[in-house]
C-alpha cells in the first residue's frame, strides 16, 4: 500500500465514520457538524487519489475548510436562542471523543509525510492537509467541551474552592 493509498483510506475512513453519526444524530447542531466533516473528508480524499495518479499536487481555495466558521455559527445560534443541550446521552460524547482521535492520528501522520518529502509542492499538500485536519481536531474539542460544561461547571466553578474536612 503506497503512502497515498494509506491517506485516502484515512480520509475514507474518516469520511465513512462522520456520515455514519450525522446519520445517528438527532440534535442538528451536531448534525450539521459531521455532515462537514464528512465533505471534508471527500474534498481530501480526491487530492490524494489525484496524487495518487501521479496528477500534479493542487490545493485550490476552494478546497479550504470552513468548519471553524460553521461551529462558531452553529453554536451562536444555539446560544442565542437559549436551547439547551442536557441529557444527551453518553454516546453523543463518546462519538466526539472518538472523531478527536481520528483528527489527532491524521495530524500526527500528514504531518509527518511532509516531514519525509523535499521542500515542494507535494509537502505543501501534506502540511495544508495536516492544518485542516487540525482545525477539525479544534472545531472538534469545542464540542466536546461544550457538551461537557455542565458538567464541568459543577464540578469547576461551584465546588472548586470548598475546603476538604
Amino acid at each position: 500500500m503506497t503512502v497515498f493509498e494509506f491517506a485516502m483510506k484515512m480520509e475514507l475512513d474518516g469520511k465513512s465514520y462522520y456520515e455514519k453519526q450525522a446519520d445517528e444524530m438527532t440534535h442538528p447542531v451536531l448534525k450539521k457538524i459531521f455532515g462537514e466533516l464528512a465533505g471534508d473528508e471527500e474534498r481530501h480524499y480526491q487530492i490524494f487519489k489525484g496524487m495518487s495518479a501521479g496528477k500534479k499536487p493542487e490545493y485550490e481555495a476552494a478546497f479550504k475548510t470552513n468548519i471553524l466558521a460553521t461551529a462558531k455559527n452553529v453554536f451562536q445560534k444555539l446560544s442565542e436562542s437559549k436551547a439547551k443541550m442536557d441529557d444527551l446521552p453518553d454516546s453523543v460524547r463518546e462519538a466526539w471523543a472518538k472523531a478527536l482521535d481520528i483528527e489527532d492520528k491524521s495530524v500526527k501522520f500528514y504531518r509527518e509525510q511532509a516531514g519525509k518529502v523535499p521542500e515542494s509542492d507535494q509537502k505543501k499538500i501534506w502540511n495544508s492537509i495536516a492544518a485542516e485536519e487540525q482545525k477539525h481536531w479544534i472545531a472538534i474539542n469545542h464540542v466536546v467541551d461544550f457538551i461537557d460544561r455542565p458538567k464541568q461547571w459543577l464540578e469547576d466553578a461551584e465546588w472548586s474552592n470548598i475546603e476538604s474536612y
